[in-house]
């Protein structure tokens, strides 16, 4: 079976691809990569004679692509920002590479949210402060309903993708106390990366004085300030 590689290239700054990755993109006859959101730097490292900006593409147009050359024998890597299995829409690409006889072989990425993190110099999961974490987005022209006011009661981490253009809508409806900690971090391990801590009753309007319009992360919980969080001691270090 003929194959292609679906390769996470990492939230932003080039050394932060997998090995694996940077191997692929190195080695690939053709690169499909994910427009402005993957980094120029990553597509430059790239030794393929065709590089393809997936951005204005359709699935169709992105399956023949792979098709056209992967039946030509050549090493084809469409190359996704940060992890491929957060809204990365790969199961659809694979339902349609899978239709033509292409086997797809995934290669994951750090996330961004895992970079948003190391900005904030914090643990997404942190003992007596929060066991669990929830990955979401909201609701907009791909997702008719999102779940985020049910979810924000939980008490636990919660990170918003996708929702930095509505932060304001997104805050109003997090039903936890307004004194809770929030972050907003803009462009994770890219050189121009921002990072914005306050509550959830300040954060959106701290955010938009910083400049930060979009491709951001929200973080809601008390991790976002793990000095006023109260955490416990791990049984690691007992």
């Amino acid at each position: 079976m003929h194959k292609v590689y679906i390769v996470g290239a990492g939230p932003g700054a080039p050394d932060l691809i997998t090995v694996r990755g940077m191997d692929l993109l190195r080695r690939a006859d053709v690169l499909i990569y994910a427009g402005s959101l993957v980094n120029p730097a990553l597509v430059e490292e790239s030794g393929a004679r065709l590089k393809l900006d997936s951005q204005k593409m359709t699935l169709e147009d992105i399956a023949d692509a792979v098709e056209e050359h992967v039946r030509a024998g050549e090493l084809v890597v469409r190359l996704h920002s940060g992890d491929p299995s957060l809204y990365g829409a790969i199961v659809e690409q694979m339902a349609e590479f899978s239709r033509r006889g292409i086997e797809a072989e995934i290669v994951p990425g750090v996330s961004s949210l895992f970079a948003a993190a190391a900005a904030l110099k914090t643990q997404l999961t942190l003992r007596d402060v929060s066991e669990s974490l929830i990955v979401t987005r909201p609701a907009g022209a791909t997702l008719a309903e999102d779940r985020i006011a049910g979810l924000s009661r939980l008490g636990q981490t919660m990170v918003v993708f996708l929702g930095t253009e509505r932060m304001e809508e997104v805050l109003s409806r997090v039903e936890c106390p307004p004194e809770t900690p929030a972050a907003v971090v803009y462009h994770a391990s890219w050189p121009d990366q921002m990072v914005v801590i306050g509550t959830v009753a300040d954060i959106a309007a701290k955010a938009r004085a910083a400049g930060i319009e979009r491709t951001a992360l929200i973080i809601i919980g008390k991790v976002a300030d793990p000095a006023t969080s109260g955490f416990g001691r791990s049984v690691l270090y007992s």
